[in-house]
Order: structure tokens, then C-alpha cells, then sequence
């Protein structure tokens, strides 16, 4: 084989290509991503801003800092970035992890369109998740469907086992402390008091030693179960927060307010409105705040006695029935009925099989799904609440609804979605369709495995 670098092997030339990687570097559709996510990572066409001046001729206009710049570093390679984003979901890293670990696995650099070795990192980890909110959820959406086609295209699964799903939501929770009045108070104390210095505001107290200690008491109180000693600090926390923030919203409408920084006024008018939700907000209240940094956080009953209750935000996740490859991964903001959500999560999986020469005709589905039969034209929906209505081969398809469950048990424990690192709530949504496309990959590899332990039976050549 020839080597253009007469100093360096070409890494196909030095791993075995029949691992199951390697096999699928050569399988997925490399060309039609790059084509496909090409477009949001194109240049900005400017305007520019026209300017008056004056020539020999008389008055003239001329047009200043238009058209598309050609200015700053190059773009990294799409499959570079896009295999990086498989491969953290898929083997459960972290951006600097996955980074490090592609510097010395050579299969990896592989995987990603390197014809030699590298040892060196492939991107500062930032540009990852700089990488990923480029893409957006349709962009992410884009991953997903490549490793269903490649799934379709090297015969791991039929068109028409494509054709009945389960489907099932779960939480994805967010990454923060468990709720506590005491927290939450010191907390919001805190942030208000930053905002306010940030501001240019000199409060005459902030109550930084009082709210450290009222913190340390409560923290004893609330573990040797001394509840009425517990209310009493917590009340006492409240009054120290009301007093700290009437005194910065009394000094920003005075007169002689200067602002600093545009920027760090509008910050400090989130906080005080964060804050006052968490010092008026009751135990039996709709709506309330459970983090100061993640507003749209959801306190979900789980229903179980080791977590009665979960923090994040509800995702349906769709897997086919028979093969268990996963077709969608939705989040849904504020805790909406199962029902409710179903069209939606099978028009993303409907999107992502438009390419596919079948469609969705079977949902399999627990009782949470009742109901809305009219709101899914088209598609037969099964569950335990018509078992009368049943034939038995459906009777057969519902007894394999719980597939589902170790399904999302390894997109938590093996894929990242037991935890989301990512902000607000489109953080959510695209940390949902990464972790499917992880898993994915992770489904194709054994798929792959699978294949060629075929092969060589009907050979009579070991593996």
C-alpha cells in the first residue's frame, strides 16, 4: 500500500478494520452529515454600513464592512466534531474526557476521518458544546437518523420491524442540589447581594455571617429532626433576605442611581425576582423554583419509596419493538400529561424515518397513554386498558411494553441522561437526542459484532 508520508503509517494500515468501529467509520453516512449540518456553519452574509463622504465629483456613499468576512481561525473538520459528540454519549464521557481519551485511541482518531495519528487533543473541550448549540436540536436530530439509516443500510434490522415502537417518558434530571428552604434562602441571599456590588449598589448589611451560621443551624436542626428550631431559623432566613433586597430595590430607583454596567443592572433584576419567588413561595404552591440557576426545573413524582420525587424535565423516549434501536428522544417542559406529548414525539420519529420505507403503524404503550387515540390518526395505539379488545397477537406485542425499561436504564447508567450538565431547557433537549445518538452507536457496534460472528458460522472461520 502506498504511504503519501513516507515518515508516518496511515492508521488503516495499523488497526484491525474489522472492529466494530472501524467498520462503522466506513458505514455511516460521513457525506450526507456533512452536507446536511454544511449550512449552519456558513459564513454571514453582512450588510455593512454605508458612510458619507466627498471626491472631486461631489458627494459620495461608500459602503464599509460588508459581505462575508473571511477573518479568523478555520472551521474544524464537521465529522471531527460530530464523531466527538458520538463518542461522549456513546462510551459516557465528559467533553475534556472524551477529548484526552481521542488523543491516544487510534481507532477513535479513525472513527473520526484521520488518515495518521495524532497525538495531540482534537479541539480545546470548549468547542464541543460550542459545536452542539451550533447544531441545535434539528442538527442533533440529524445523528440520530444517520445511525438509524446505517442500521437499516448494513441489515442489523429490517424496514418492517420499524413499524411498532414502545414508547415511555422518564425524567432527566437536572444537575442540582435537592431543594431546601434553608439552601435556597442563603442561596438567593447571596446572589443578590453579588448582583448588587456588581451593580455599583454598597449595601449597609448583607447578613454574611448571620446567613452562614443560620445555615450551619438549620443544616443540625433539620438532621436531629427539631423541626419547631427548623422553622424558626428558616423564618429567620426569609427576614434577612426581604431586608437585603427592599434595601437594593430602594437605592436602585433613587435618584442618584448611576448604573455601571447595563448588563449587570439587568442581572441583578433577574435575581431579585428569582429571590422573591423563593422567599414567598409555600410548601403547597403551583410553579415554584427549585433552583436559582435553573429556573425551569420540575419537581416530578417518581412514585417509588427510595426517590419519591425527581428534579429535571420529562422525556419520551421511542424504541423500536422488536430490536430495541431507539427511534426519538423529546424533552417537554412543565410536566404535561403522557398523552398529551404522543404526537409529538412520533412526528420526531416519523421525521427521523422519512428515509425509511416503512412507517409507524403499532405504539405500544403503558395506561398513562390512554385516551388520545383521535390526537394519532393512522397509527393503532396498544395498551393494557383494551386488553378485552385484544387479539392475541397483540396481546403478544403488550407483553414486550416493558423492553423499554432497561432501555432507558442504559441511556441513564451508560449514555449520560441520568444527569444533564447542559443550561436552560434547550440544555435539556439536546442533551435528550445526543444521549439517543449515543446509544445508537452503542447499538451498532454490537449489531456489528453480531454480524460478522454470522458470518464466519456460515463459514466455518473463528472469529
Amino acid at each position: 500500500m502506498e504511504t503519501p508520508d513516507f515518515f508516518r503509517s496511515r492508521i488503516d494500515a495499523m488497526i484491525n478494520l474489522n472492529d466494530p468501529l472501524a467498520v462503522l467509520a466506513k458505514r455511516l453516512p460521513w457525506e450526507l452529515i456533512e452536507a446536511t449540518l454544511a449550512a449552519k456553519f456558513e459564513r454571514e452574509n453582512r450588510a455593512g454600513q454605508s458612510l458619507d463622504g466627498a471626491d472631486l465629483f461631489g458627494p459620495t456613499a461608500v459602503v464599509v464592512g460588508g459581505g462575508i468576512s473571511t477573518a479568523g481561525r478555520p472551521k474544524l473538520p464537521i465529522r471531527l466534531m460530530a464523531s466527538l459528540v458520538y463518542l461522549k454519549n456513546a462510551f459516557n464521557l465528559s467533553d475534556e474526557e472524551v477529548c484526552s481519551r481521542w488523543s491516544e485511541n487510534i481507532v477513535w482518531q479513525f472513527f473520526s476521518g484521520m488518515d495518521y495519528y495524532e497525538h495531540r487533543l482534537p479541539c480545546d473541550p470548549t468547542q464541543i458544546g460550542r459545536f452542539r448549540r451550533a447544531l441545535g436540536e434539528d442538527g442533533l436530530e440529524q445523528l440520530l437518523k444517520a445511525t438509524i439509516d446505517t442500521a437499516l443500510a448494513i441489515k442489523a434490522v429490517k424496514p418492517q420491524e420499524l413499524e411498532r415502537v414502545i414508547v415511555d417518558t422518564t425524567v432527566q434530571e437536572k444537575a442540582i442540589a435537592h431543594p431546601v428552604d434553608s439552601r435556597l434562602l442563603e442561596i438567593a441571599r447571596h446572589k443578590v447581594v453579588s448582583a448588587a456590588r456588581r451593580a455599583g449598589i454598597q449595601l449597609k448589611q448583607t447578613f454574611a455571617r448571620e446567613g452562614k451560621e443560620l445555615r450551619r443551624r438549620a443544616g443540625g436542626y433539620a438532621h436531629a429532626k427539631q423541626f419547631r428550631r427548623l422553622k424558626k431559623v428558616v423564618k429567620r432566613q426569609r427576614t434577612t433576605l426581604g431586608i437585603v433586597m427592599r434595601e437594593v430595590q430602594r437605592k436602585v430607583k433613587a435618584p442618584e442611581f448611576a448604573p455601571v454596567d447595563a448588563k449587570a443592572v439587568s442581572d441583578l433584576t433577574m435575581w431579585l425576582e428569582r429571590a422573591e419567588r423563593i422567599r414567598t413561595q409555600q410548601t403547597k404552591d403551583k410553579n415554584k423554583l427549585y433552583a436559582l440557576h435553573a429556573p425551569e426545573v420540575e419537581c416530578i413524582a417518581k412514585g417509588k419509596a427510595r426517590k419519591p420525587y425527581e428534579f429535571g424535565v420529562k422525556a419520551a423516549i421511542v424504541v423500536s419493538h422488536k430490536a430495541g434501536l431507539m427511534m426519538g428522544a423529546r424533552t417537554f417542559p412543565g410536566n404535561p400529561y403522557d398523552g398529551h406529548i404522543l404526537s409529538a414525539v412520533m412526528e420526531q420519529a416519523a421525521n427521523l424515518m422519512q428515509d425509511v420505507p416503512a412507517k409507524i403503524k403499532q405504539i405500544v404503550v403503558d395506561l398513562g397513554f390512554r385516551g388520545v387515540d383521535a390526537d394519532n390518526p393512522g397509527m393503532e395505539i396498544i395498551h393494557r386498558g383494551k386488553i378485552k379488545s385484544l387479539s392475541r397477537q397483540q396481546k403478544t406485542w403488550l407483553r414486550r411494553r416493558q423492553a423499554v425499561e432497561p432501555a432507558i436504564g442504559h441511556l441513564k447508567s451508560d449514555h449520560r441522561m441520568d444527569r444533564c450538565w447542559l443550561q436552560g431547557a434547550v440544555g435539556d433537549a439536546l442533551h435528550a437526542v445526543s444521549c439517543a445518538a449515543g446509544f445508537n452507536l452503542r447499538w451498532l457496534m454490537r449489531a456489528v459484532t453480531d454480524l460478522q460472528a454470522a458470518v464466519a458460522a456460515r463459514m466455518h472461520v473463528p472469529v
